[in-house]
């Protein structure tokens, strides 16, 4: 059912704690499509802390059809020092495969790039596996640029808690 010339009614909206439990569903869908299930290990509990306690470190915008939370952007700010500015970092974005196809990624995309702008960021950016070709197409697409130049550097777990003990 996903192509390029699906028609429906959508609408973007914030999203409520009550949409936590929904937006985790995504999440694990999003990751079940990227082959990293095994690397969901956080909790709706932790995600709905996240959005909505008094200093949230994460925001989101839920994409709904009737009643149903169908994709979701989640996002937090970030900061370049070359600019001298703000951004916002696009943790994930994610629309369920037969919902594609009717714009609600690009709606998403022009959200965010509509709140960078009214926040005056520098710009907006996110990361994208090498071997989504789907997405990629779809980002550049829009007139997003695929940086070849640089690779994500992560400390996780074991290796976080090794770095952190370091002694100078």
């Amino acid at each position: 059912m996903s192509n390029n010339s699906l028609s429906l009614d959508f609408c973007l909206r914030s999203p409520t704690p009550d949409d936590v439990p929904a937006i985790f569903a995504l999440i694990q869908a999003l990751a079940e499509y990227e082959n990293l299930s095994h690397a969901v290990t956080g909790t709706i509990e932790a995600l709905k802390l996240d959005l909505f306690s008094d200093r949230p470190k994460i925001e989101a915008v839920v994409a709904e059809v009737d009643t149903q939370i169908v994709g979701f952007a989640l996002f937090f700010q970030n900061y370049s020092t070359f600019l001298t500015k703000s951004g916002i970092y696009l943790e994930d974005i994610f629309v369920l495969p037969e919902y594609r196809g009717a714009g609600i990624g690009k709606a998403l995309l022009k959200y965010l790039a509509n709140l960078a702008i009214d926040r005056g960021c520098g710009r907006l950016e996110w990361s994208v596996l090498d071997w989504n070709q789907p997405a990629i197409s779809f980002y550049e697409a829009i007139g997003a640029k695929i940086l070849p130049d640089w690779r994500i550097c992560r400390l996780t777990g074991e290796d976080l808690i090794k770095m952190g003990s370091l002694r100078d």
